[in-house]
């Protein structure tokens, strides 16, 4: 994937609502979901944090993947003037933290989200719905895939 196309793909959703906190959350969760990231939650803070609106939280696979997003993220945001307040943990990677203001991302290698298990702390919290369209190989990717190939052999 190109800088191009994610920084194309972040200003199409930020665009929706250029002062939306909400639209923000969203380009961030298309770039953790294109990068294969796992087991994404936008957890809507508005009514009990005064840091945020928005904390995401996702697991990465590997350190590399997790730099990987989370540099793509900036890079895509950056197009559009968003710049990050504070970055956090791309050392080692285990748990990256990229402060936008209005939307905090966490990105996890999966052991250190189990032990350090923030997500537990905004499970009352609504979540954000991520449409499925924006996870790479998301269901209808792969139905026209399967269609085009389908009578292959």
């Amino acid at each position: 994937m190109s800088n191009a196309y994610v920084a194309a793909e972040v200003a199409k959703i930020i665009d929706k609502d250029k002062n939306s906190s909400e639209q923000l959350a969203l380009a961030c969760s298309w770039v953790l979901a294109h990068y294969k990231g796992v087991n994404i939650r936008a957890f809507d803070v508005k009514e009990t944090s005064s840091l945020c609106d928005y904390n995401l939280v996702a697991s990465a696979e590997n350190t590399t993947q997790a730099r990987a997003m989370i540099e793509e993220m900036i890079v895509g945001l950056k197009a559009k003037d968003i710049e990050a307040i504070s970055l956090e943990g791309m050392g080692d990677a285990e748990w990256i933290l990229l402060d936008l203001g209005s939307v905090i991302v966490h990105v996890f290698q999966e052991i250190s989200r189990d032990v350090f298990d923030i997500d537990s702390l905004w499970m009352s919290s609504p979540q954000l719905t991520i449409p499925s369209e924006y996870y790479f190989g998301s269901s209808d990717a792969q139905a026209t895939k399967k269609s085009s190939t389908e009578n292959y052999f």
